[in-house]
């Protein structure tokens, strides 16, 4: 007899049902979130360039391909399992990410710094420049 179950009928179904109620393993979520605090969104504008930058950097560290299918479903949590090659890969582009972002304030703060210097030493000329006018 055949049945009309809407069931998949593949071996292995993937993220519905293995991660069916957020019950993500702890190397899944650790992955997803090193992978979104190392390339974020708002720096790369889309999640295509998102994955291509991912892409690059992870398989100049580890020995299988790193495809932009694999960083799709890190970031969407739908990961069967996270290799160690790919984890030490993704905690060094966070490492990498935060030095970038750790140099791009301080420049930051030092444009910061010059500007409210110009303003303190155009605040302390003018009341000199007022009292010298008869």
């Amino acid at each position: 007899m055949l049945g009309t179950d809407n069931k998949s009928l593949g071996s292995r179904p993937k993220a519905k049902k293995v991660n069916e109620g957020n019950t993500m393993s702890t190397d899944v979520l650790e992955a997803r979130d090193l992978l979104r605090g190392a390339f974020p969104l708002g720096r790369y504008g889309k999640l295509d360039n998102v994955f291509f930058e991912a892409c690059k950097f992870v398989n100049r560290f580890v020995q299988k391909e790193f495809t932009q299918r694999r960083a799709r479903s890190i970031w969407e949590g739908t990961a069967r399992r996270i290799d160690a090659e790919e984890m030490d890969a993704l905690r060094r582009a966070a490492i990498e990410e935060s030095k970038r972002e750790q140099s791009e304030l301080r420049a930051r703060l030092a444009a910061l710094d010059a500007k409210l210097a110009r303003v303190d030493a155009a605040s302390a000329r003018s009341p000199v420049a007022a009292d010298r006018r008869p």
